[in-house]
């Protein structure tokens, strides 16, 4: 399932025997970060379905590029008044991923999407185990236990809502957020403890991802952005684990986007 892509920002073994706390303001800034990033996708939404809508200059070959089968990943970074937003004891990962499934329709898209109970087949090994908690028509709460081996092996179960949206027959929205995400205490024994939500390794404390699926050209276009909070990297380890940290969401974007391509183009 999608939205394990950033739980891969793994800090690497030297963090991992460090606990971290999620502050109060920490997680406040995660909000203000995503409340405006969520305004600017309100705003480019009728103009710029897909990101690369909005470069008029380069847009066909960007098309070209999804069709002949390549993955195009962006970093991206949400500003306030032009600033940099400060993240208290924290780092916000923001990415965006496109892709073109052809031969499928959008309809075979979000059936697939939304199938949650059987996620973990296609996504594995990131996703463990997968689960439909909830449905209400167009909405869902869904459990993912997502694992990640980078250095260290990572064991988490996460919760989240999400919604889908038709804006037209060929064009669909969907959001997700977490609203649990607990680390398991041993990795050897997946059903056993938890630790306390919060005041964990600091792996992966947020979770939300935004959808866009357009059906044209003879395939579905699928676009992906996701913003997710981690704890931030201790004083002096910067220039050893930052590259590691902004490496790991883009090949985990990537391996995601493929997936699903791969899944749909053979059913």
């Amino acid at each position: 399932m999608r939205h394990f892509l950033l739980a891969a920002v793994v800090l690497s073994v030297s963090l991992g025997s460090s606990a971290a706390e999620l502050k109060p303001s920490t997680a406040a800034a995660f909000d203000h970060y995503v409340q405006l990033s969520e305004q600017r996708m309100s705003t480019e939404l009728p103009s710029s379905f897909l990101r690369i809508d909005s470069s008029p200059a380069d847009r066909d070959v960007q098309y070209a590029r999804l069709r002949n089968g390549e993955v195009i990943t962006e970093q991206l970074q949400t500003l306030e008044d032009g600033k940099s937003i400060p993240v208290p004891s924290g780092m916000i990962h923001h990415w965006l991923g496109l892709a073109f499934i052809k031969g499928t329709t959008l309809k075979k898209t979000l059936a697939f999407l939304q199938d949650y109970d059987h996620q973990a087949k296609y996504y594995a090994p990131d996703v463990q185990s997968s689960k439909l908690l909830g449905r209400d028509g167009d909405d869902f709460k869904i459990f993912l236990r997502l694992r990640k081996h980078k250095v260290v092996t990572v064991l988490l179960n996460t919760e989240y809502d999400a919604k889908y949206t038709s804006l037209d027959p060929s064009r669909s929205t969907s959001w997700s957020r977490s609203t649990r995400i607990a680390e398991i205490q041993d990795t050897n024994n997946p059903d056993g403890r938890e630790k306390p939500i919060g005041n964990d390794n600091g792996y992966l404390w947020r979770l939300y991802s935004y959808w866009h699926f357009y059906e044209h050209d003879g395939g579905v276009y699928i676009q992906l952005e996701a913003i997710s909070l981690t704890r931030d990297i201790p004083t002096g380890l910067g220039w050893l684990v930052r590259p590691f940290i902004t490496s790991i969401p883009q090949e985990s974007l990537v391996f995601t986007m493929t997936r699903t391509r791969d899944a749909l183009r053979n059913p």
